[in-house]
């Protein structure tokens, strides 16, 4: 998977950052497509500057109802009708997402030319597609807001043909029901099990992508033991207490957690745009002093799960 950042900076645009939006490639051989995580204003620019088609954006997941969030909504799914794409698009979010965009493309005349389905969330489990799940975690924010946990299932370890085939397993269409873990019986009367012949099970990837929010008790079970962590650090360390009222966090806060959580990696985004270059530096420096395996997110930076 590669988690893909069109915009990352907090409230309004800057020269360098627009507002929020990330897109995770999935990347899978039979199931392969886009998900898009939140979509501030001027998100279908951003993409024009990459290799992402919004036509094969199948879901779009909306962490909660700010304009840096979700001003960028009806222009790409109007963009994306006029564009002749028929795929299927599923909008995720707070209660008021129908509304909202029910109502833009009512006012402005507009329609889409494709399946449109608009899921207002509650905290829980929100998707499970077979080959991943997503589970949605409340924050704590002015407004009803959102992280998502997205979880590969585990995939089956790799099948050891050649001792199926020294224990007299002929090789051929049963060696796939073998590595389905399924049991089969032989001509002999022999069942084979193929449990017994599978190497361990390979464990999924884990992301957490957080919406806005401040220091909440959610935060760390939709964080724990992520391989990836992606999260705000609004505000510096010493402007913790102006960040926590208007429910976001500090550097220090967000590298904190990543640490409690056990996270492999964190990714911080959302910065004020009260910093410049120098600024995100500070900020990033500020995470790494409690959490080593800190990167800070830049327009158009694409990161790889290995």
């Amino acid at each position: 998977m590669q988690l893909t950042f069109l915009g990352t900076s907090a409230g309004v645009p800057t020269r360098t950052r627009n507002v929020t939006a990330m897109l995770l490639n999935l990347q899978h051989p039979t199931q392969p497509g886009l998900w898009l995580f939140d979509c501030g204003e001027g998100t279908q620019h951003q993409l024009l500057h990459t290799a992402f088609n919004p036509g094969k954006i199948a879901r779009i997941f909306i962490s909660h109802l700010h304009g840096d969030h979700l001003f960028g909504l009806p222009g790409l799914i109007c963009s994306r009708s006029m564009s002749g794409s028929a795929q299927p698009l599923t909008l995720y979010g707070p209660k008021g997402l129908r509304e909202f965009v029910e109502t833009t493309l009512r006012l402005s005349g507009s329609w889409t030319d494709f399946p449109l389905e608009v899921v207002e969330i509650t905290a829980g489990e929100i998707l499970d597609d077979g080959l991943r799940k997503v589970t949605a975690y409340p924050l704590n924010h002015p407004v009803e807001c959102y992280g998502f946990r997205v979880e590969e299932h585990d995939r089956p370890g790799a099948l050891d043909a050649k001792r199926l085939v020294a224990d007299g397993v002929p090789f051929g269409p049963l060696f796939q029901k073998l590595k389905a873990g399924e049991r089969v019986t032989l001509e002999d009367g022999r069942i084979i099990d193929g449990a017994h012949y599978l190497a361990p099970a390979i464990p999924g990837k884990k992301i957490a992508i957080f919406g806005d929010t401040a220091p909440c008790e959610a935060a760390l079970a939709l964080a724990r033991d992520v391989d990836v962590m992606v999260h705000e650090a609004t505000l510096e360390a010493a402007m913790a207490e102006k960040a926590n009222s208007r429910g976001h966090s500090s550097s220090e806060q967000t590298a904190q957690l990543a640490r409690a959580a056990n996270v492999k990696r964190l990714i911080i985004t959302h910065v004020s745009s009260r910093y410049d270059d120098e600024g995100c530096r500070r900020l990033l420096a500020e995470c790494q002093r409690y959490f080593t395996a800190c990167e800070l997110a830049e327009d158009f930076a694409t990161f790889t799960l290995p």
